[in-house]
Formats: structure tokens, C-alpha cells, sequence
């Protein structure tokens, strides 16, 4: 988990500082992602390693700071106490030696906090001699216990009362890094070669829809991936790429209308001008900044065409974008809480409020309510969401078909529904695991 270290890393007492101010903004309900983006090149890697391992475990940390600390120190000393902690936490093979880390912690703290040294120095070392018993008593919370919010475990043990658990421990683990092979340059057995002449090892996997996916035994930067800057393979994971695969794996019409209804960044839309390359393609998105991903994204993959549309709009306010030509078919991956893919973005658990919940579901019911009649009859809409609890899945589109009845809409009997991201899942696929959470309705208009 830690950096590899070299003559030009930062000291750790550095990182550890950044890792706190990022661990702090988090806390302040700041995104990690835009907190990364504006942290210094050279401190960016090494905090974001830290930071996730950090975020993974805060709550059990919390919890042992209000054991060892009951009173609560300031942020900026909460967020480098709790920082430490977490990565102080026992585990088979440490981040750094006990020794190192509280040195270089109170290091950081003379920089940043100079008057809460010592306080920091005495917790830290009193960690450490009762480091079993303070874990033991830092478990009894469900925070403490799963290193989610309480609420958050709860729906989750409401909603898969068999699999909640196993659920929870998902989301502590690291993801791998998936690959999909741009078919229009590249075949994949082709590009499996390709990773393997420059030493990195990988798998195609099983499972239905997934004809392009590449799973490496190890993460690498993209610069690392031959042929990446010519657009011959994209990172997604194996749960998204199976959208493209379930909304035109039936075969679309030569010049088909296509509509990506919340496209950015643009790893879906890309999906799908790859495996359908004559159809008429609008992307939306509302926000204009993250648009601008998807235009890169295409330039990448050599996508761009005057076939390819790009639109900064609300995809529910319809008579602002639409030209009143109806679709063939529809992507909506719409808004969620996505509880699905924690484990890659583990600030999420902690930037989500109960109400989100709800709040998200109405969004996700108004833009079903406001697309569907833009589908042709015959065409199709796929709703997407990238989380595992019911109320942004299943109940959505049973909502949905109640409303509009047996007559207007047919949910396509081999939708998947939700896909967890076990094992043991139903699914009888051995790669199951090694992908995201996330739900699939494949809807047909008569």
C-alpha cells in the first residue's frame, strides 16, 4: 500500500500531513477525487495511497480515538490523530514499523499543529501498548465494527440479509484494475500479447457481455499500457462494461439514434460507439466541466465523428435539448449513491447522508419518467445505477412499471438486476467478485 520509495519521495511526515488535510476535507464533505486534483504532483500518489487506506478504515479508527481521546481535539489534530491511527491498525503486513510512523506523525504535527505534538506523541504510543484492547473496545460500535456509517450498514442488512456482511467486507478490499480493448483498433487476444511483451500479466474473464475486458494481476499507471495514448484499450470495470454489450448486443439499425443521457466521463458512451459505430450518438451531461471528459475520451479512441454528439442539459428538462426525433435506444446510468463502488472511492460511505437515499430515488424517477416517451416503439432503455441498495435498483423500476402499466413497458426477461460484487452470487461466475456493484433493467416499449 505504501509508495515505493525513491531518492525524490517526499518524507512520510510530508505525506502523512497531506493525507490528514485530505482525510479533513472529506470530513468537510469534500470529494477525495477533487481534493487529489488539487494536491501537488509530487505528494499526489503516496496521499492518495494513504488516503484510501486511511478512508477504509476511519470509523474503526474514530472510534479508538474517543476511546484513547474522549473529548474531541480540533479538526486539523482529529484528522492527523485518526490518520494515524488507522494506519497503526493491526494487520499481517503493516504500511511502516510502529516506531516510524509515530515519529514521523509528530514530525508532521510540529509543521502543522506544533502545540498538539505531544498530545499526539503520548495517544499514539498508548495506542500502541494497548493496542488489543483499544481495537477490542473501538469494535463494539457498528461504525467502530464495519467502518461504514451506522445507517449505511443498516440499509445494507436490511435490503441483503444474507449477504450484508460479506458485503461490508467487499468494500474493504482493493479493487483490481480492469481493462476493455477498443475492438475498433485492437483484438483482445491481440492486446493480451501486447500487455505481456511489456511484462504485465493478465486474464480475460468469464461472464456474459464481456468479450472485451482484460483484468491485470496488478495495477500499473495508464502511461504503463501500451497503445493507451492511441486509444486501444480504456480502465472499467467489469460491472460497467457489460451496459454496452446489454443495450445493443440485440443489434441496432445502421444510423440508429443512441441517446447517453448522463454520459460523463464518457466510458459508456465510448462502450457503445465500439460495438455500434453506425449509429447517431447524443451524449449529455449537466455539468459543461465534466462534459469536457467525454469529448477527450472519444478523441482518445478515435470516436470523434460529425455522428457524435456532445450537450451540456439536464436530461430531464427535455424541451431545452431535445430536437423531437425519437431514439432507438437508451443509456440511462443515472445519479446514485454509489454504494457499489466504495471500494474504489472510499470516501463515498462517509460523504453519503441517509436522506441521499431518497433524494437520489426521486431524481432517478424523474428522469425515467422523462425519457421514456422520447423512446421509439420497438426501441429500448437501459437503467443503470452503480449502487447496491434496493430503493436505486429494484424498487425503482418496479415503481416504474407500476406507473406505466403492463401495456407500455416490458422489462426484458434477462436483465440482470443487481449484480453484487461475491463470489457466491447467484451468477455461478468465478470473476463475479472482481467486479463492481451495480443494477441493470433492460425495458422494451411495445
Amino acid at each position: 500500500m505504501n509508495p515505493e520509495p525513491t531518492a525524490s519521495s517526499p518524507p512520510l511526515a510530508r505525506l502523512l500531513e497531506a493525507t490528514a488535510e485530505a482525510v479533513a476535507a472529506v470530513r468537510a464533505g469534500r470529494s477525495l477525487t477533487d481534493v487529489l486534483a488539487g494536491t501537488s504532483p509530487l505528494l499526489r500518489p503516496g496521499t492518495q495511497a494513504l488516503a484510501f487506506a486511511v478512508l477504509r478504515r476511519w470509523g474503526s479508527a474514530s472510534a479508538a480515538r474517543e476511546v484513547l481521546a474522549p473529548r474531541q481535539p480540533p479538526p486539523a489534530v482529529d484528522a492527523l490523530l485518526t490518520t494515524a491511527l488507522a494506519l497503526l491498525w493491526p494487520e499481517e503486513s503493516p504500511p511502516y514499523p510502529d516506531h516510524t510512523l509515530v515519529d514521523q506523525a509528530v514530525h508532521a504535527a510540529r509543521r502543522k499543529v506544533p502545540a498538539a505534538a505531544s498530545f499526539i506523541n503520548a495517544v499514539l504510543r498508548r495506542f500502541i501498548r494497548e493496542r488489543a484492547t483499544v481495537v477490542e473496545q473501538s469494535g463494539r460500535s457498528v461504525q467502530g465494527a464495519w467502518n461504514h456509517p451506522a445507517w449505511w450498514v443498516e440499509r445494507l442488512r436490511h435490503d441483503w440479509p444474507g449477504q450484508w456482511q460479506a458485503l461490508l467486507a467487499q468494500a474493504q478490499t482493493h479493487p483490481p484494475m480492469t481493462l476493455r480493448v477498443n475492438r475498433r483498433r485492437i483484438s483482445r487476444a491481440d492486446y493480451l500479447q501486447r500487455l505481456a511483451a511489456v511484462g504485465l500479466a493478465a486474464h480475460a474473464p468469464a461472464g456474459p457481455d464481456l468479450d472485451q475486458a482484460l483484468v491485470l494481476a496488478r495495477a500499473c499507471p495508464v502511461e504503463r499500457l501500451p497503445g493507451f495514448a492511441q486509444g486501444e484499450a480504456s480502465v472499467q470495470d467489469l460491472a460497467a462494461q457489460r451496459s454496452a454489450q446489454l443495450l445493443v448486443g440485440g443489434g441496432l439499425p445502421s444510423g440508429a439514434r443512441v441517446l447517453d443521457a448522463c454520459a460523463a466521463p464518457g466510458g459508456k458512451t465510448a462502450h457503445l460507439l465500439e460495438c455500434a459505430p453506425d449509429v447517431e450518438m447524443l451524449a449529455l451531461d449537466a455539468d459543461p466541466q465534466r462534459l469536457k471528459r467525454v469529448d477527450q475520451t472519444l478523441q482518445r479512441l478515435g470516436l470523434a465523428s460529425e455522428r457524435v454528439h456532445t450537450r451540456a442539459a439536464d436530461a430531464r428538462q427535455v424541451a431545452q435539448w431535445w430536437d423531437g426525433q425519437p431514439f432507438d435506444a437508451i443509456l440511462l446510468d443515472a445519479p446514485c449513491t454509489a454504494s457499489g463502488i466504495v471500494r474504489r472511492h472510499p470516501d463515498i460511505r462517509w460523504l453519503r447522508r441517509p436522506d441521499d437515499v431518497h433524494a437520489l430515488a426521486r431524481t432517478q424517477a424523474d428522469l425515467l419518467q422523462s425519457l421514456w416517451p422520447l423512446l421509439k416503439p420497438g426501441g429500448r432503455l437501459l437503467y443503470a445505477t452503480c449502487s447496491l441498495f434496493r430503493a436505486e435498483g429494484v424498487e425503482q423500476i418496479d415503481a416504474f412499471l407500476q406507473r406505466l402499466g403492463p401495456q407500455s413497458a416490458r422489462l426484458d426477461p434477462d436483465s440482470p438486476g443487481h449484480l453484487l460484487p461475491l463470489a457466491d452470487n447467484g451468477s455461478a461466475n468465478p470473476d463475479a467478485a472482481l467486479a463492481d456493484g451495480f443494477f441493470y433493467a433492460l425495458l422494451h416499449k411495445p
